[in-house]
């Protein structure tokens, strides 16, 4: 019983006294333990900081602005709950603000996606003087959209517009684009193509020069011609960067105000709101009604379509890009 006990004792007394012998850890093997373990949240952490900060609070203290009667000048009043928003839909000038965003992005953004697919296959082939043409392309990204705003308010002039005179020198009539809704939307949809169509093109540049060359050279050893691989191997291959470009541009499109703001001297969406945007319609409630109320509820209904439209193009995107795989399967 008692070599059994002593047996039994032996092992555990052994390691007793190898974990009190075993050395102490040094500081600076901790320091590097704490730095492995905690340094990739640090280095994350200043966007999370900068994005509470000028993201997730105003958008916080503006949903609180919108139930009640704000003054920027006498600041709080009352507080009215939903109010400011069956205020906002009771009124005609936000239906027409909405119809006209809509107008506009989809004026935007089908040819924007177009050209730029045109744009980035041109870019991706071998040319000369690539590095040129690629930079090329982000030049009119760098212009301030007011000097773009005042190069195409000349070209879309009613009296002496250059689009005006040619169309007048083929014996076609002129186009009034400060007059008409569509015309004006396609002259805005126009401006913010010019502006952000290189910066696009560059994305889906990015996005062919990641699919792996093997597959086009399959395909010419298979007799398949360029427009074949660019729809069979390029736009599928392409899918998920294409989601991303159509979310951001979503996104950016629903937003837009400094065409519209500087398509006219005016600045308030035209005489008759022909091209007056939910930003701009938003701008005009802020800082020429003086209603922040009003203009904080018009920014949150602005926000919610942003995410329904930017979750059903996800949707259909993620939908389309499930049936394409399980086709190729």
């Amino acid at each position: 019983m008692t070599l059994t006990t002593k047996h039994h004792e032996e092992p555990k007394t052994r390691d007793r006294r190898r974990h009190e012998n075993a050395p102490r850890p040094r500081i600076g093997s901790l320091l590097t333990r704490w730095d492995y373990r905690y340094s990739p949240y640090l280095y994350v952490l200043p966007f999370f900081v900068l994005f509470g900060v000028v993201g997730i609070a105003p958008l916080l203290y503006t949903s609180w602005v919108a139930l009640n009667d704000w003054n920027p000048i006498a600041g709080q009043g009352d507080f009215v709950g939903f109010d400011n928003f069956a205020k906002i839909i009771g009124t005609s000038e936000f239906w027409i603000a909405l119809r006209n965003t809509l107008s506009i992005f989809l004026l935007t953004m089908v040819p924007h996606l177009i050209l730029a697919l045109a744009i980035a296959a041109a870019l991706d082939r071998n040319i000369r003087a690539a590095t040129f043409w690629r930079m090329s392309v982000l030049v009119p990204y760098v212009v301030m959209p007011v000097a773009i705003a005042l190069i195409f308010n000349s070209f879309f002039a009613d009296q002496s517009g250059l689009v005006n005179n040619v169309l007048t020198s083929i014996g076609l009539n002129p186009v009034g684009w400060h007059t008409d809704a569509f015309a004006s939307h396609v002259a805005i949809s126009t401006m913010v193509n010019f502006r952000w169509l290189g910066n696009t093109a560059l994305i889906l540049l990015a996005g062919m020069q990641a699919i792996p060359r093997d597959l086009y050279e399959a395909a010419s050893v298979d007799g398949a011609g360029a427009g074949r691989q660019f729809f069979s191997i390029t736009i599928p291959q392409l899918r998920p960067t294409m989601i991303f470009v159509i979310l951001t541009m979503t996104i950016g499109g629903l937003q837009i105000f400094a065409e519209p703001r500087l398509f006219d001297f005016q600045g308030q969406g035209g005489p008759d709101k022909q091209w007056l945007t939910l930003p701009l319609y938003i701008y005009n409630l802020g800082w020429r009604d003086l209603d922040f109320g009003l203009a904080s509820a018009a920014s949150w209904l602005l926000f919610l379509l942003i995410v329904v439209l930017a979750l059903l193009n996800l949707l259909i995107s993620s939908r389309i890009s499930s049936n394409e795989a399980r086709k190729n399967r």
